[in-house]
């Protein structure tokens, strides 16, 4: 049977175009070009100068014929250079890669080559390692020196283009590129290193698009909101942040440093609205919190990755902190569930707040599916918080895929879901809660051992100030717990200590065999790096 509703209602110019995140900018630069976009230092930019800036740098990629499936490099603090590639390189229908500032030559010139990178920028700080980077490419992508004017440390002498002189000839009134399709990539992030499974990820303009609307709305981010720069830009594109301040017409507040004086001068003298990070972001406003300041509002804070512990929740709302925990990852564009918080739920105490505080939660408005299921038969676990299942999503902000790497991207979609690799329960209350990823789950004598459940009890020791714990192998369970233990500056504890509360805590088999008092790496987002404590343990025994 036709429908009559097919036959003449098309689609054209008057009535669809492809949504992208483009938009947001050259709607702000429209209604608020005097308002400021953003603060770094002394650098008052607004609206209108922004978008001008975005257009040069477009306009000067676009005469050096770059265009769709062209990949421009980055290697960029939070700095306004890096809210401009946001922008200035996919309005010239390039692909944004955003490099984490913290890896090595060789991972870099991995990615360079795979991204097939044709203009890298970096920032002059990090300027020695990116020319290693290039000597060990196969690629010759041409080399631009972000010389950011806040930047007071050592930098190496440079010959190469200026970011400033490369973006000065450029067209201002750039008309600059619609994607075709709303299903063009806009930027690729890589998750994995220079072996193994290769995993660059791609988003598109629609994802993203929708994601930063879903970021403002999660938030209940007011018009012109004020963010503070403490995310890595780089990281998952800042959670699409750097185009939800701009759909906001809010301010843009860059930090070269994440560090605790910075962040409280930020806050006190531009009264930011917003701010995201890692649990150790928190625990650093909170242990370098100024005597005097005092907040007379107050800010919001999204984290992801770990739950943060009780006693640092406690903190962060007595420094004036409403703390929101979210979770995602790399392929969902960041964060696209949230513990959304029941009012109901503010008349428990703080104990069993934290508790709540610490479940993922429930789905973005932007993601359609999410849901705990079993990893074989895909079928739904029971919602009785106990039933472990892997956690699956689906919907429009999804990454397209992996880039180069069909096999993976088919593994990932496998049943028409998004397949995490988190293990997690569902609540109730319909609230999902992660126990594990699948790699970190430990298998001791048959019985499963969520590392989370160990951490989450020894993070409520009054002495633990983070905590990680991993496999180890055991010649009759097969393997058991390790507990690596950072204490509190000042404090000390004991294995036996630590083991007693967790007797108290947890069931026997879930006590970790052994506690080591050493550091626990970490990666520049605030993750830990268990692959790096699993080896510690393969070396040391």
């Amino acid at each position: 049977m036709t429908n009559p509703y097919d036959i003449g209602l098309d689609q054209n110019p008057a009535n669809y175009q492809p949504l992208t995140p483009l938009t947001f900018l050259e709607r702000a630069a429209l209604v608020f070009p005097k308002h400021t976009a953003i603060i770094h230092g002394k650098l008052r930019r607004d609206y209108a100068g922004l978008y001008a800036r975005c257009c040069q740098f477009a306009s000067v990629l676009d005469r050096a014929g770059l265009g769709p499936g062209d990949t421009v490099s980055v290697m960029l603090l939070n700095t306004p250079a890096m809210i401009e590639a946001h922008y200035g390189v996919p309005m010239a229908g390039a692909v944004l890669h955003s490099l984490n500032t913290r890896l090595d030559a060789a991972t870099i010139a991995f990615q360079l080559d795979h991204a097939e990178a044709k203009i890298v920028i970096a920032d002059v700080a990090l300027l020695p390692r990116m020319r290693e980077a290039l000597e060990m490419a196969e690629g010759t992508p041409r080399l631009i020196v972000y010389d950011d004017a806040e930047y007071d440390g050592p930098k190496s002498a440079y010959d190469e283009t200026e970011y400033e002189a490369f973006i000065a000839d450029g067209d201002a009134d750039f008309l600059w590129k619609m994607p075709a399709n709303e299903w063009d990539a806009i930027s690729i992030n890589y998750t994995s290193g220079t072996t193994g499974d290769p995993k660059g990820v791609v988003y598109h303009h629609r994802g993203a698009y929708l994601l930063a609307q879903g970021n403002a709305l999660t938030a209940s981010m007011k018009k012109q909101a004020i963010y503070l720069w403490t995310l890595p830009m780089f990281h998952c594109n800042g959670w699409c942040f750097p185009w939800t301040i701009s759909a906001l017409s809010g301010t843009h507040v860059c930090l070269r440093d994440v560090r605790a004086d910075d962040i409280w001068e930020a806050i006190l003298e531009h009264r930011v609205s917003h701010m995201c990070g890692a649990p150790i972001v928190m625990s650093m406003v909170v242990s370098g919190k100024p005597e005097d300041a005092k907040l007379d509002y107050e800010v919001e804070f999204f984290t992801a990755a770990a739950p943060p512990p009780e006693a640092v929740l406690a903190a962060m709302k007595d420094a004036g902190f409403n703390v929101t925990h979210l979770y995602g990852l790399t392929e969902t564009y960041g964060p696209s569930v949230v513990n959304d918080w029941d009012p109901n739920w503010d008349t428990l105490d703080n104990g069993e707040q934290a508790a709540l505080k610490a479940r993922q939660g429930v789905r973005y408005l932007a993601l359609e599916g999410l849901d705990v299921v079993d990893p074989q038969s895909l079928v739904p676990v029971p919602r009785d918080g106990a039933s472990i299942g892997e956690v699956v999503m689906r919907g429009n902000v999804v990454m397209k895929g992996y880039f180069k790497n069909a096999a993976s991207t088919e593994r990932a979609f496998a049943g028409g879901w998004f397949h995490s690799g988190d293990l997690g329960v569902v609540h109730p209350d319909g609230y999902i809660q992660l126990k594990d990823r699948s790699k970190d789950i430990i298998i001791s004598g048959g019985e499963n051992i969520s590392s989370i459940e160990v951490e989450d009890a020894l993070y409520k020791h009054p002495v633990v100030d983070a905590v990680a714990v991993v496999a180890m192998p055991h010649e009759k369970w097969g393997e058991t717990p390790c507990a690596f233990i950072e204490c509190v500056n000042g404090k000390n504890t004991t294995s036996d200590e630590l083991r007693e509360w967790c007797r108290q805590n947890l069931a026997g088999f879930k006590v970790p065999s052994e506690f080591r008092f050493e550091p626990i790496p970490k990666t520049s987002t605030g993750k830990v790096q268990k692959f790096a404590l699993r080896q510690r343990i393969l070396d040391k025994g």
